[in-house]
């Protein structure tokens, strides 16, 4: 599938990636796929869930970064992916598996894809999405709570032992490799309307 397009979309925790990923998706449905850099976080079946809580889950190497850009090549060749599925509940890649098809359009959303170099060349089109850490933080604060059964005493330590160093070593530097930087994260609605145009334009392209 030489055609294929593929957009990574970074930022900070709580920024509005998945705002803009979701409607994306919301508007060319089957013709956009979806990977999330947060389901290639490394296994730890081997420690303790107190251990693992304790391990830092900001910085690049606790990703398995190289299995997602294997899964990128094998989708532009167009050939489908078996996708790892994170637990955030426990702090461990469950015993699931997600299959992800060909698309013409592939989005990439993480905060650290625009900080590995050879990650950073799978994009076509690189976005990062900047929203102020205040409100990035109470984001989280709301998301980690409903959705991952997070205590707020659990999610203050962890902001301020890895996830504010780590944002300010590795994921702001990295909005430098940006192509397109959108403000207030994914309720910038004129900058959103550019990039559901750009990709229009990409789907509406015949093959030479």
């Amino acid at each position: 599938m030489s055609d294929v397009m593929v957009i990574g979309i970074a930022g900070g925790t709580g920024s509005g990636k998945s705002t803009i990923t979701n409607k994306l998706k919301e508007c060319f449905g089957d013709d956009v796929a979806v990977i999330y850099h947060d389901n290639y976080y490394k296994e730890h079946h081997d420690l303790p869930y107190e251990e693992r809580a304790k391990l830092n889950y900001d910085h690049p190497d606790a990703f398995d970064t190289f299995m997602l850009i294997d899964a990128l090549r094998d989708l532009r060749e167009g050939r489908s992916v078996k996708c790892p599925v994170y637990d955030f509940t426990i702090h461990d890649r469950s015993d699931k598996e997600i299959i992800i098809n060909p698309a013409r359009v592939i989005l990439v959303e993480g905060i650290l894809i625009f900080q590995d170099p050879e990650l950073c060349s799978q994009f076509d089109i690189k976005i990062f999405v900047d929203t102020d850490a205040d409100v990035r933080i109470l984001r989280r604060v709301v998301r980690d709570v409903k959705e991952r059964g997070r205590s707020i005493d659990s999610i203050v330590s962890q902001y301020l032992a890895t996830v504010k160093p780590m944002h300010e070593l590795y994921v702001e530097p990295s909005k430098k490799n940006a192509d397109v930087i959108i403000p207030v994260g994914g309720y910038n609605q004129v900058a959103l309307d550019m990039v559901i145009e750009r990709v229009r334009a990409h789907l509406n392209m015949k093959n030479i």
